[in-house]
């Protein structure tokens, strides 16, 4: 079996077609959704659309639940911390039909699934937090106790924007996926990654693919609201996140 794993597609759809385009031609299966499917991107509603009618198997992120838990006090806590974001949620907020808010707050933060053998935790920051980071070069035993509260063979992630993988001594595989539609890369380009399963083994490989990325960011730049235009430029340079 081959699965497509997909993270943090932030409302890029431009990127999100490329990435399905690429698995598809690689015959995958099934595709398996770690969460963040909007907020800070370029269409929101467009991409919830097409979203909420695929058969993936799919989990809530830490930003899918800032939608869901919405309030005054969540944009300003967002905002103190990382000011375009607070605004880029509260548009996300302004735009999104109610219904594409009440399928986010449906997905489960996290989901265990057993394919031929291997058993497999789907989860978007970590097993502990959906907003912690497992980044490249952390230490082994660092990963490991994110990851102690998992009996999976295999920990797949998102969140992070950067994909990376980790070959555990207690005989855990753990891999960040990476971000479909806001890779953090110095390329910045969309990450994907490719499971494939058989006879209880498995492997997996992470995919990059190219998209038409100026017209995503002159979308995002059309928002007009505070920070949209350093929203866009990101989709170029990765340098500057704390916004």
């Amino acid at each position: 079996m081959k699965i497509a794993v997909i993270s943090d597609i932030h409302a890029n759809l431009h990127a999100l077609t490329a990435v399905i385009n690429d698995f598809e031609k690689r015959g995958v299966d099934r595709v398996f959704a770690l969460g963040d499917y909007v907020m800070a991107g370029p269409q929101p509603a467009e991409t919830m659309k097409f979203v909420i009618t695929q058969p993936w198997v799919m989990i809530q992120g830490n930003t899918d639940k800032l939608i869901t838990d919405y309030s005054e006090k969540t944009y300003n806590d967002v905002k103190a911390s990382f000011p375009v974001m607070g605004e880029a949620l509260k548009y996300d907020i302004s735009v999104l039909p109610q219904k594409y808010k009440d399928f986010l707050k449906s997905l489960p933060p996290e989901k265990i699934i057993e394919i031929d053998g291997v058993k497999i935790h789907l989860v978007h920051g970590s097993p502990r937090r959906n907003n912690e980071n497992i980044y490249p070069d952390l230490r082994e035993e660092t990963v490991e106790e994110m990851t102690a509260s998992s009996d999976a063979d295999l920990i797949l992630c998102g969140h992070t924007h950067i994909p990376c993988g980790y070959q555990l001594n207690n005989k855990k595989t753990v891999v960040n996926a990476g971000s479909v539609g806001r890779s953090m890369t110095p390329d910045a380009m969309p990450c994907y990654a490719i499971l494939e399963i058989e006879n209880g083994q498995f492997t997996v490989e992470h995919h990059f693919v190219n998209y038409e990325r100026e017209l995503a960011a002159d979308i995002i730049r059309s928002h007009r609201f505070d920070g949209a235009d350093k929203l866009a430029d990101m989709l170029f340079d990765t340098t500057n996140r704390h916004i």
